[in-house]
C-alpha cells in the first residue's frame, strides 16, 4: 500500500515573530527583576550603615579605637587581596577589621582609660571583649561570619591565645590578619601610659613572634608593604604616624 503524505509548504517567520514573545517574556521577569535589584542595594546601603553606625559607636567610647579601626580596615583589605582572598571573605575582613574592638563598649571606662598596667581582674574582663563583639553582631542577619571572625582574633597561631585555644589553620584566615594588624597598631600607637615603638622596632617583633603567636603568612604578608606604604595607609585613615606614635 502506497504511503501518502500530505506536504505542506513551509511557512516564512520573520525575526520579530521569534524575538517579539521573547521580549514579551523578559518584559514580564523585568519588574521582579528590578525588585531584586533595589533590594539588594537597600541591604547593601543597610549593612553599611550598619558598620558606621557602630563604628561611630566605637568613636563615642574612645576615639583612638575608632581611628584605630579604621587603620586596620586598610591594612587588612591589603593583606587580604595580597593573600588572594575571594570577595566574600575579603568583605568580611573589612567588617571584622573595623568592628573588631566593638565589645569594648562592654568593658568599664575605669578598665580602658586606665594610665597603668592592668591587674588579673581587670584583663581577664578585658579578655572578654572578643566575645561581648560576636553576641553583638551574630544576632544580625548577615553579619554571623564576621561575628566569628572577631570571636576569634585573639586567638594565637601555637594555640596559647584566648577565647578558644585554638591554633594554625583552626584559626579563621580573617582572624589570623586581624591578629597581626591589630598588634602592629597597638605597637606603634602611644598610650597614656606608654610611647608607641618605632615602626621598625614593631616589625622586628612581628618577626620575632611569627609562628608563635602570628601566622608566618599573613606576617609576611603585611611587611611586604607595611614599611613602604606606612605614611600612605595612615594617611588613608586621617591620621599620621607621627601622630600615632
Amino acid at each position: 500500500m502506497a504511503l501518502h503524505l500530505d506536504l505542506v509548504a513551509p511557512v516564512a517567520v520573520t525575526t520579530d515573530q521569534i524575538v517579539a514573545p521573547a521580549r514579551d517574556l523578559t518584559s514580564l521577569w523585568a519588574p521582579d527583576a528590578l525588585r531584586i535589584k533595589q533590594l539588594e542595594e537597600v541591604a547593601t546601603a543597610l549593612r553599611s550603615s550598619v558598620i558606621c553606625a557602630f563604628n561611630q559607636l566605637l568613636d563615642l567610647k574612645d576615639l583612638n579605637t575608632g581611628v584605630h579601626s579604621t587603620r586596620l580596615a586598610e591594612w587588612g583589605m591589603r593583606v587580604g587581596q595580597e593573600l588572594g582572598l575571594e570577595d566574600d571573605t575579603l568583605q568580611n575582613l573589612e567588617v571584622a577589621a573595623l568592628l573588631h574592638d566593638i565589645g569594648k563598649v562592654g568593658i568599664p571606662d575605669s578598665i580602658l582609660r586606665k594610665p597603668g598596667k592592668l591587674d588579673s581582674e581587670e584583663y581577664a574582663l578585658m579578655k572578654k571583649h572578643p566575645e561581648y563583639g560576636w553576641a553583638v553582631l551574630r544576632l544580625l542577619p548577615g553579619f554571623e561570619r564576621a561575628a566569628l571572625d572577631i570571636l576569634h582574633h585573639h586567638e594565637t597561631f601555637d594555640g596559647a591565645g584566648y577565647p578558644a585555644g585554638l591554633k594554625s589553620s583552626e584559626i579563621p584566615i580573617v582572624s589570623r590578619i586581624v591578629s597581626v594588624i591589630d598588634a602592629f597598631d597597638a605597637m606603634v600607637s602611644s598610650r597614656p601610659y606608654r610611647k608607641g615603638l618605632a615602626p621598625e622596632e614593631a616589625m622586628r617583633r612581628l618577626i620575632m613572634a611569627s609562628g608563635s603567636q602570628f601566622d608566618p603568612a599573613v606576617v609576611q604578608s603585611f611587611l611586604s608593604f607595611a614599611q613602604a606604604e606606612m605614611a600612605t595607609v595612615f594617611a588613608a585613615a586621617g591620621t599620621s604616624v607621627d601622630s600615632a606614635l
